[in-house]
């Protein structure tokens, strides 16, 4: 048995297939909107790579936002097709909860506190903050300032991770807690603990009713591409 991943909050598109909170096969790409047309192709991947028959899918784990509205809605409403047909629970993993998980499991060494930063537009993003214990500061959208976490820089050595983090370096890399890691990728290896964990206690959704996380109402914008105006 074994609980599908799906990590579509950002940029990237991620897909795994975990067991007891192992990882057995993984699947991704950075491309550019390529959510709706790489997702179910990877899913098929991850399936023969690990050599699972999909009938033994135990449940469906989906990265529930903040991020992108598209790309959440794509793996939300992929995660409810499964567990529809195969009635199976679904599950939901806070985007900036599995980002700083991962964070922490990729540098056992590491015992500051984590910020995961997800871009949303102009010098906003949104954040939340960690430490190995759990969460100490909720997700917010965060307009960045220079002086914004000097009560958490003060006496702490903070990692900023993901794509919302570089753009904020040139306002926050001046205090010498302030740390930046540009090689962290958000990846859907960061939800397999805590699927496992919400399965075991049965911290299910209702796959009839379940949304998102978008933190902020999505705005339609006229499109760009021709042919669709």
């Amino acid at each position: 048995m074994a609980i599908l991943l799906l990590e579509t909050a950002t940029q990237k598109c991620s897909v795994a297939l975990a067991q007891g909170g192992n990882v057995l096969a993984l699947k991704e790409s950075d491309e550019p909107n390529a959510h709706s047309s790489k997702l179910s192709l990877f899913i098929e991947d991850v399936f023969h790579e690990a050599g699972i028959d999909k009938k033994r899918l135990e449940a469906v784990c989906v990265s529930s936002g903040p991020g992108s509205y598209t790309g959440l809605r794509i793996g939300v409403s992929c995660a409810k097709g499964f567990c529809y047909a195969l009635d199976i629970p679904l599950l939901a993993v806070p985007t900036l909860q599995s980002m700083a998980l991962l964070y922490y499991q990729q540098h056992a060494d590491y015992d500051g506190l984590v910020c995961p930063m997800i871009d949303a537009r102009r010098m906003e993003c949104y954040t939340a903050i960690y430490s190995r214990q759990g969460l100490v500061r909720d997700v917010a959208a965060d307009i960045i300032t220079e002086h914004l976490y000097d009560t958490y820089l003060e006496g702490n050595r903070m990692m900023f991770i993901g794509d919302g983090a570089e753009k904020t370096r040139p306002l926050l890399s001046w205090h010498s807690n302030a740390l930046y890691d540009a090689s962290f990728s958000v990846s859907a290896v960061g939800m397999a603990h805590i699927a496992q964990s919400k399965l075991q206690n049965m911290e299910k959704e209702d796959v009839a009713y379940f949304e998102p996380f978008y933190f902020k109402e999505y705005i339609a914008k006229k499109s760009v591409v021709r042919g669709l105006n």
